[in-house]
């Protein structure tokens, strides 16, 4: 059995959930790399990520590295003469950093690799209506999320699941497929599987506002989905048009209610305790939302303080 040094790589609070798995479970961490800080916020005051907070909390050597192949930086890298790295949520790492430790590196993805590769997968699963999903561990290569795997677990999506809720599930499952990893690593009996590419493989895009925005005449199904999908973070958006009044406002939380009606896709039907917005086969009832300037309310509370007029739309 050969003692593990490793190195650890990641940014949000995602990653922290492992690292404290593997520091819990009595292996080595030699040293932490994660993004360097930035402002963020109104004020732009720097900003540590959750990866940073941790490592500085439990002393562990940190580097913060703008340049991964920086010279300084490799040769850091190196003097701390990890045998293994392993990467989470972090970014794409060049060849000189993966091929260093003599156990290789390692990444732990929110997907059963091959379906979801990229930036988002846990919000993609659920914004394409898949009923499972899982976490796949496999060895670094040259291209994104495609190495050799070595280990996956795969859990259940919960029908009214959003992904902030899939995502702390999955960062459980992620701690503890990634300890077992560690330990068919160690005892030097690893064997893995080749990704095989098909036309059929589904992709997680980076979201942005474009593929964030609620389209209101497609199926209820779908715009629940994507809804579900992007809460909490960045969350589904849509333009509200009242009188001569342009909103642009998320919602977090709704619900799909199949009913036939006569109103138009995108008409807003509310009275003292609801809002409800017509789509082709019955109504999305909205739960939570928020609108420019002010924080996510519940819906009960929002029409405390604000009316909307029987002309009002969505679009």
């Amino acid at each position: 059995m050969e003692k593990l040094r490793i190195i650890f790589m990641g940014t949000p609070e995602f990653a922290v959930g492992i690292l404290d798995t593997i520091i819990k479970n009595n292996y080595e961490v030699v040293g932490v790399i994660t993004a360097a800080d930035k402002p963020a916020g109104r004020g732009q005051k720097i900003k540590y990520s959750a990866v940073k907070e941790y490592a500085l909390a439990n002393n562990l050597t940190l580097l913060q590295p703008t340049n991964l192949k920086d010279e300084s930086f490799l040769a850091e890298l190196k003097a701390l003469n990890a045998n293994l790295q392993i990467v989470v949520a972090f970014r794409m790492l060049p060849k000189v950093v993966w091929e260093m430790p003599g156990l290789g590196t390692f990444n732990l993805h929110a997907s059963l690799l091959p379906n979801y590769r990229g930036a988002a997968p846990i919000n993609w699963a659920i914004i394409n209506g898949e009923t499972k999903t899982g976490v796949t561990t496999f060895f670094i290569d040259d291209k994104i999320d495609t190495g050799a795997m070595i280990l996956n677990s795969e859990i259940a999506i919960e029908p009214t699941e959003n992904a902030g809720q899939l995502h702390d599930r999955l960062m459980h499952l992620g701690s503890a497929t990634v300890i077992d990893t560690l330990k068919v690593i160690e005892n030097g009996n690893v064997t893995t599987t080749i990704q095989e590419d098909n036309n059929d493989i589904k992709t997680a895009y980076k979201l942005n506002k474009e593929n964030c925005k609620i389209d209101w005449t497609k199926p209820g199904d779908e715009i629940n989905n994507l809804i579900r999908g992007l809460s909490p973070y960045p969350a589904a958006w849509c333009f509200l048009k009242d009188k001569n009044e342009e909103l642009n406002i998320k919602i977090y939380e709704a619900k799909l209610v199949l009913e036939d009606h006569s109103y138009e896709a995108g008409t807003l039907i509310t009275n003292k305790k609801e809002i409800k917005i017509a789509i082709k086969e019955g109504f999305i009832q909205l739960l939570s939302l928020q609108l420019p300037g002010k924080k996510r309310m519940q819906v009960a509370e929002l029409l405390n303080g604000i009316t909307f007029s029987d002309s009002a739309k969505v679009y």
